[in-house]
């Protein structure tokens, strides 16, 4: 028989940022997340797009993320300060098939980083993502940048992500959700240790605090 304690739903809601460059396949990933579906040829986003996504985190917890799809345009940088409010989370989005878009995402971390910072002067926890990788994959030698970028801007991890053939979309958002779980102090703190043994396949790089620019 349950108790009252042992039935009750606990539920969060999280604002997190999707953030990068135009046409890097920011909407898609939100759309294979939330509808897990994928369509060619989205309209480009103006200003920021919004869903929300449900995740039963466990059975007594439930993680409710409210998604801003920020458009890549150069003129919203102007306003990131105010879609950047209050936001718990980020994922930074970039196309693995055009490495310009790789130095754009860099430039977006470090505008959110200089824009919102948590209650403790932290970065909020951001997951890089190398999106398009059913079109092309990293070598060795640029996973290892990737390991040595997410070192150096203050990154939890990066995945390579498809959202066209849904490869480890729903795994990057689950990372981050743990780290914004970690952030809010929701989980022991082993559990990073736990999820840096997972992330060893996926290359995570170890969380020393740098600047960003």
């Amino acid at each position: 028989m349950q108790t009252d304690a042992e039935s009750t739903v606990t539920e969060h809601l999280y604002k997190v940022l999707v953030i990068g460059d135009t046409e890097v396949g920011k909407t898609s990933l939100v759309r294979r997340l939330v509808k897990n579906q994928y369509a060619e040829g989205y309209k480009i986003s103006v200003g920021a797009d919004f869903a929300l996504k449900i995740i039963n985190w466990d059975r007594n917890t439930v993680v409710r993320l409210h998604l801003w799809d920020i458009a890549g345009q150069e003129r919203v940088r102007n306003l990131s300060r105010v879609y950047y409010q209050k936001a718990m989370g980020a994922l930074v989005v970039y196309d693995i098939t055009n490495d310009t878009t790789l130095g754009s995402a860099l430039s977006w971390k470090c505008d959110l980083d200089n824009k919102l910072r948590l209650s403790n002067g932290k970065p909020i926890p951001a997951v890089l993502l190398a999106n398009k990788c059913d079109q092309s994959r990293h070598s060795p030698s640029e996973s290892s940048l990737l390991d040595k970028i997410c070192n150096e801007k203050d990154f939890v991890g990066w995945f390579e992500t498809s959202a066209k053939e849904n490869i480890n979309v729903k795994e990057a958002v689950n990372f981050l959700v743990r780290h914004i779980l970690l952030s809010d102090n929701l989980l022991p703190s082993e559990e990073s240790h736990k999820d840096q043994i997972a992330l060893n396949t996926q290359s995570e790089a170890p969380r020393n605090k740098t600047n960003c620019c």
